[in-house]
C-alpha cells in the first residue's frame, strides 16, 4: 500500500463512541444566556486564595510562606490566614520541620477525581469549534488505533480545502503532518513495524517529499519535536498544507493530536503565524485539562 495512502477503517463502537459523544447544557447557563448578559458575581476571597494553589500547583518543590506570598502577589500575613485554613481542609500540606508549604492530600484527591472523569476527545470537540471559527480553517482530532493515527472528528472551514479525509481514516505515518507527529512522540515499540512498511514503500515507489531512508525520517521527526508540532505542504495531497500539533495527558505522553489543514494560498504555514500559534495555544490548554504540566511551567 503506498506510504500516501488514507486507510479508511470500518465503524467501531469506540470510534463511534468518540465521535459522537453528546454536548451538555449547563441550566444555569442558559437561564442566564441573554443579548445583555453580565459576569456572574462570586466570593471573591476564594478566588484570591485561590492564586496560592495556583502557584503550589506550577511549583515542583514546597515552598518557604514568604516566597510563595511573593509569587502569589500577596503580603505573608494575607497568605498565612489562607493557609491555615487551606490546612485544615487538607487542600495544603505543611512540612513540621522546615515550615515548608506544598498541595495536601485532598488537592491529589481532586486531580485524580478530575482526571479519572475527563474525556480527551469531548474536550478537545468542544475547544475545536471555537478554534474552527477563529481561524476558519478545516479542523480534525486524531488518536491512535490499531492501525496508525486515526481521524475521530473532523470539522470544515467556510472554504473548505480539497482534502478527501472522513472519520475512520488512518493517516500514513511518514506521509501526513498527523502521522508525524504521532511518529515523533509515540514510543518506538508501537510504530517501529509500521514505520518500517512505510519507508519500504516510499523507496519502492519514489515518492518525491517523502522520507525514503530511516536517517532522512530521524531529521523530520527531530524537527517535530524541536517545534512541538508537526508541519507539512503538499506531502499528504498537492497544494494541501496542514500542522498537526499534540496534546499530552497528565503523564506527558500523547493523548492525541489535534489537526488544521488548507488550501494553498489560503493557509498560512509559517511557524509563528496566526494558524500556528492559535494551534497551539488549544493544544496547550487541553494538554492542562488532561493534567499535563510542561517542563516550561
Amino acid at each position: 500500500m503506498p506510504a500516501s495512502t488514507i486507510r479508511r477503517n470500518p465503524p467501531s463502537a469506540t470510534a463511534g463512541a468518540a465521535v459522537s459523544a453528546a454536548n451538555e447544557i449547563d441550566p444555569d447557563a442558559a437561564e442566564a444566556a441573554g443579548p445583555e448578559e453580565k459576569p456572574r458575581s462570586g466570593i471573591q476571597s476564594i478566588e484570591v486564595g485561590f492564586r496560592l494553589l495556583e502557584v503550589l500547583t506550577q511549583e515542583r518543590r514546597a515552598m518557604m510562606l514568604r516566597d510563595l506570598a511573593l509569587a502569589a502577589g500577596m503580603s505573608p500575613a494575607k497568605a498565612h490566614r489562607y493557609l491555615v485554613s487551606f490546612l485544615r481542609l487538607g487542600v495544603v500540606a505543611q512540612d513540621p520541620v522546615s515550615g515548608r508549604y506544598e498541595l495536601g492530600g485532598f488537592a491529589l484527591q481532586m486531580g485524580l477525581a478530575r482526571l479519572a472523569r475527563v474525556d480527551g476527545v469531548n474536550l478537545a470537540r468542544i475547544a475545536l469549534t471555537l478554534l474552527r471559527d477563529q481561524i476558519d480553517q478545516t479542523v480534525g482530532i486524531a488518536v491512535w488505533g490499531n492501525q496508525g493515527p486515526t481521524i475521530v472528528h473532523w470539522m470544515e472551514s467556510s472554504h473548505p480545502a480539497k482534502a478527501a479525509l472522513k472519520l475512520g481514516d488512518v493517516m500514513p505515518l511518514t506521509g501526513s503532518a498527523t502521522g508525524l507527529l504521532f511518529s515523533a512522540y509515540l514510543p518506538r515499540s508501537k510504530t517501529q513495524a509500521m514505520l518500517n512498511l512505510a519507508l519500504s514503500d516510499a523507496r519502492r515507489q519514489r515518492q518525491a517529499g517523502v522520507p525514503q531512508t530511516a536517517a532522512e525520517l530521524e531529521l523530520l521527526l527531530d524537527e517535530v519535536r524541536q517545534h512541538q508540532a508537526a508541519r507539512v505542504t503538499g506531502m499528504l495531497l498537492p497544494s494541501i498544507h496542514a500542522f498537526a500539533m499534540p496534546v499530552f495527558d497528565a503523564n506527558g505522553d500523547l493523548a492525541l493530536g489535534i489537526i488544521a489543514l488548507g488550501q494553498e494560498g489560503l493557509f498560512e504555514i509559517d511557524w509563528g503565524g496566526a494558524i500556528d500559534l492559535a494551534l497551539r495555544a488549544c493544544a496547550g490548554r487541553l494538554s492542562y485539562e488532561l493534567g499535563y504540566l510542561s517542563e516550561a511551567q
